[in-house]
């Protein structure tokens, strides 16, 4: 009986204290992890799927010639089908979701890292301008059904159009739910909490959407760009926003830096397409782009040719400025918006014609090479007196847009969209392109799609006119 008893009370303590599937597991081990770090994490993730020479990230750059590759040509001819966008969900995507779902739930989890409002809004912004980037790449993408988990292992692709719809409304309301007056969001890389830079980061981006749908919904377009812009975007070179890298963490260096200094590698230089425009017209950015060579040149690599080339001293890398250990990458800034706003006079999107155009189009200029450090006034007086840049009613959309790409070094996801809604700048494809059909519009799907997710990808490649390869056009360039 002794001996019952002894066995009973140590089954019971066991019970109440473990339940038997806890005599494993540490009590202070972690269970959930706190919004904080969940928001750093996916604000880490913009180094492998937005910037840099990744997989995904490096297309844009010499779809738009930014860059030429040397070596190993391949993707700049067009080689890259089909690219997986699993780690978008799984990654970032995912941990913005969980920010939202833990302040929703009241988890303990969100306790300390800012108010309930601005965490979520953060969350949904941040949510907009991964899907918004998602969706410019590949066109139909999952989305009103992505990220639940067991409840939707097999996500139906929404239409981009939808999406775009979907994604003024995220905006708009996360917009609104941020209020300033309460506790900032903490564990933020990218604007440290700043909550009105926060709004301004929504409403630059919603700006940008307003100007896709130029040529299929202008309508549509006019109304949120007026609405972006009377909410607030950037403003001056002070307000721009990038993503900062150090140069003291490893684990955080600039992407081009790891590439050139890190992994030895020199696969890419300042493409000879962007050297041939800028070149001629003493444009003080170049040496800042690319790298100055002995005899104090910037020699471009020639664009699209099938031949291993060795890049160093005989071809510009990239300039110091953006590869560096430290040296941060923009995302949106002013002299971009100050583009846009030219465009949109252009278009008619706001009044003022092309007087308003020609004055914006003067200060985006300006702007760019105040932020590149290299404005003289006397210098860019001729700059924009010259032929090839000085603006005219005849030719000013084209002029707009290709300022804006030289502009947008590297920043070439939205030069990349630029182009295939507006067909500016003017480029020509890859000599040696593997297809004669020239620069991709976009990204084909994962491959694993056909098979995870079955009938909703065949439903997407149907919508966009039943092939899934690199040449459907998005919504808002059709």
């Amino acid at each position: 009986m002794k001996k019952i008893t002894i066995l009973l009370a140590t089954v019971s303590l066991l019970y109440s204290c473990n339940k038997f599937d806890d005599t494993n597991v540490s009590p202070a081990l972690l269970t959930q992890a706190s919004t904080k770090a969940l928001l750093t994490n996916a604000q880490q993730s913009m180094s492998n799927q937005l910037l840099g020479n990744t997989a995904a990230s490096r297309l844009a750059a010499l779809y738009v010639q930014h860059l030429a590759e040397g070596p190993y040509p391949a993707s700049s001819l067009y080689s890259d089908r089909n690219l997986n966008f699993s780690g978008w969900y799984t990654g970032p995507l995912y941990d913005l979701q969980t920010i939202i779902n833990y302040n929703n739930d009241g988890s303990s989890a969100a306790n300390g890292n800012g108010s309930k409002n601005n965490q979520i809004a953060v969350a949904r912004i941040l949510k907009a301008y991964y899907f918004q980037n998602l969706t410019d790449i590949w066109g139909d993408i999952p989305y009103s059904e992505a990220l639940k988990g067991k409840e939707a292992f097999k996500p139906k692709y929404d239409k981009q159009q939808d999406i775009y719809t979907a994604l003024f409304k995220e905006l708009t309301e996360a917009v609104a739910q941020i209020n300033e007056s309460e506790a900032a969001v903490v564990g933020d890389v990218l604007l440290n909490g700043n909550m009105a830079a926060w709004k301004r980061f929504a409403n630059t981006l919603r700006m940008s959407m307003a100007l896709r749908l130029s040529k299929v919904d202008a309508a549509k377009g006019k109304t949120e760009y007026a609405a972006a812009l009377a909410a607030g975007v950037i403003t001056s070179n002070s307000q721009n926003i990038s993503y900062k890298f150090l140069s003291t963490d490893p684990n955080n260096y600039n992407p081009w830096y790891n590439n050139y200094n890190v992994s030895n590698r020199n696969d890419y230089a300042i493409s000879k397409t962007l050297t041939d425009y800028m070149e001629p017209k003493a444009d003080p950015r170049l040496p800042i782009y690319g790298e100055v060579l002995a005899g104090g040149i910037v020699k471009g690599l020639p664009y699209g040719r099938n031949a291993a080339v060795n890049i160093p001293a005989a071809y510009s890398r990239i300039g110091e400025f953006f590869k560096s250990q430290g040296s941060a990458l923009y995302l949106f800034n002013y002299p971009q918006v100050l583009f846009m706003q030219a465009e949109a006079a252009k278009l008619g999107y706001v009044t003022g014609g092309d007087a308003e155009a020609e004055a914006k189009y003067k200060d985006a200029i300006k702007a760019s090479w105040q932020m590149y450090g290299v404005f003289d006034q006397a210098k860019y007086d001729t700059y924009i007196a010259l032929p090839a840049v000085a603006y005219s009613s005849a030719d000013g959309h084209k002029k707009i847009l290709t300022e804006k790409w030289v502009h947008m070094y590297l920043n070439s996801w939205e030069t990349w969209s630029d182009w295939r809604r507006t067909g500016f700048p003017t480029l020509t494809a890859a000599t040696d392109a593997v297809d004669s059909r020239g620069i991709p519009y976009r990204l084909g799907y994962p491959p694993a799609e056909s098979t995870l997710n079955g009938d909703n990808y065949k439903a997407a490649v149907t919508n966009m006119g039943g092939t899934d390869d690199n040449y459907g056009k998005m919504w808002w360039a059709k």
